[in-house]
């Protein structure tokens, strides 16, 4: 497997909830049905990569020692992110939230996936989750233990997050790039849906220097302009959706719409 570059479109496949899940769920088939679904409408509207994420199995465990994902969730992730790279021919990875990179480094070497996003990487961040510590050493580790070429993408000042500590946006980006040695960055705003703050990406982007920043959440034709500059990559979730509803199935019109708006302002 070729080392993914990250740049480009990458659309989100946000998994309904599963078996197990509190919130009322299908079975394991509609799921990967809906998933595939989107992965395929993506896929024609020009999204360059995709992501699988177990967003409909909220309230999440922390995803840490301890508190990994369910072993019935790992298996299933590493199916349908198979499944959808196997349909569209494009770059796939996985997020397994809230904050699991073990398991998600797990899936991407058995499933054969090309990149991984991983919250809270670094640091120690305040979240509906309690307290999440990086496990940066643990991930790099076991990603060498694979001898997997997977490309590890973090967050800095994650959504829905905030560090236990002050933290301004040049520090947190030198400790995820430097000392944690990932190999791109992403920023987001405040909570899913929500557009970066162009101050913040504008200090991320100077701190990272040439390497990747992707933009992480609220891109939309509208602020495409503003803030797609800043980045080489988005990842894109909401505003590919019907309505604009993050639950809803991907609108094939509102992601060519995105695609067009979005591609001519990225960094090459």
């Amino acid at each position: 497997m070729s080392r993914w570059t990250p740049r480009g479109l990458v659309g989100v496949l946000h998994l309904p909830a599963l078996p197990g899940d509190p919130r009322p769920s299908g079975s394991f088939a509609d799921a990967e049905s809906h998933a595939l679904r989107d992965a395929e409408a993506l896929a024609s509207a020009g999204f360059d990569a995709l992501v699988v994420e177990n967003f409909g199995s909220a309230p999440f465990p922390k995803g840490t020692a301890g508190h990994r994902i369910p072993p019935h969730q790992v298996a299933f992730l590493a199916l349908v992110a198979r499944a959808a790279k196997r349909l569209t021919g494009l770059p796939v990875g996985v997020n397994c939230l809230r904050n699991d990179g073990v398991s998600a480094l797990g899936i991407a070497a058995a499933a054969d996936l090309d990149f991984v996003r991983v919250n809270v990487h670094s640091g120690a961040y305040v979240t509906d989750q309690g307290l999440i510590e990086g496990e940066a050493d643990v991930t790099l580790r076991y990603r060498a233990s694979l001898g997997a070429e997977t490309v590890l993408l973090a967050d800095v000042l994650v959504k829905h997050a905030a560090p236990l500590a002050p933290l301004d946006a040049t520090q947190a980006v030198e400790e995820v790039l430097d000392r944690g040695m990932a190999d791109a960055v992403i920023v987001t705003g405040r909570g899913t849906g929500h557009p970066v703050d162009r101050g913040l990406l504008a200090q991320v982007r100077e701190a990272a220097g040439t390497r990747p920043v992707l933009l992480g959440s609220g891109l939309s034709p509208n602020n495409a302009a503003e803030l797609a500059p800043f980045a080489h990559g988005a990842i894109v979730g909401t505003a590919t959706k019907l309505g604009g509803d993050v639950r809803a199935p991907v609108d094939l019109s509102r992601a060519k719409a995105l695609v067009e708006a979005v591609r001519p302002h990225l960094r090459s």
